[in-house]
């Protein structure tokens, strides 16, 4: 059976697979299987350890570069005061501006529940006061006592 050969130094040659093995051998490098759907098979004589230590570095290269966004948690009641509601939109802001999400939720302990209006609007207002530096994802919305609302940082 033949191969397709390509050396390290980019020279490529059509060879059996025992004259392939033979030159990987005297260079002391491995023969290893690029494309096996190909006519004929191409094989690289290459150090098979530097290979993979090269992929695994270009790899977690790659995984360094990507951004790391974390959700940041706020949460208030459907009564909160004007000074809470303040300092917590500014711990928002701070967190829009370092690259965070914020989910921002209110929470209705036992009969304010009745009250999802004002829950709503509080969320709103929460929306509106960080809308500089951060956008809404959805319009807020009631999971069991929680209406939750979620905001993305603005690049």
């Amino acid at each position: 059976m033949v191969v397709r050969v390509v050396l390290e130094d980019g020279d490529s040659r059509i060879m059996s697979i025992k004259e392939a093995l033979d030159i990987a051998y005297q260079r002391d490098l491995d023969l290893v299987e690029i494309s096996p759907n190909v006519n004929p098979p191409v094989c690289k004589v290459i150090d098979y350890q530097k290979f993979l230590y090269s992929l695994k570095k270009k790899q977690k290269n790659l995984k360094a570069k990507t951004a790391k966004i974390s959700i940041k948690e706020i949460r208030l009641g459907p009564n909160t005061d004007d000074h809470d509601f303040n300092f917590k939109v500014k711990h928002a802001i701070g967190f829009l501006q370092e690259g965070n999400k914020v989910k921002v939720d209110v929470f209705f302990k036992g009969r304010s529940i009745m009250y999802k209006e004002q829950g709503e609007e509080v969320l709103l207002r929460f929306a509106k006061a960080c809308e500089e530096v951060g956008k809404p994802d959805q319009t807020p919305k009631l999971e069991g006592k929680r209406m939750i609302l979620i905001l993305s940082p603005k690049k």
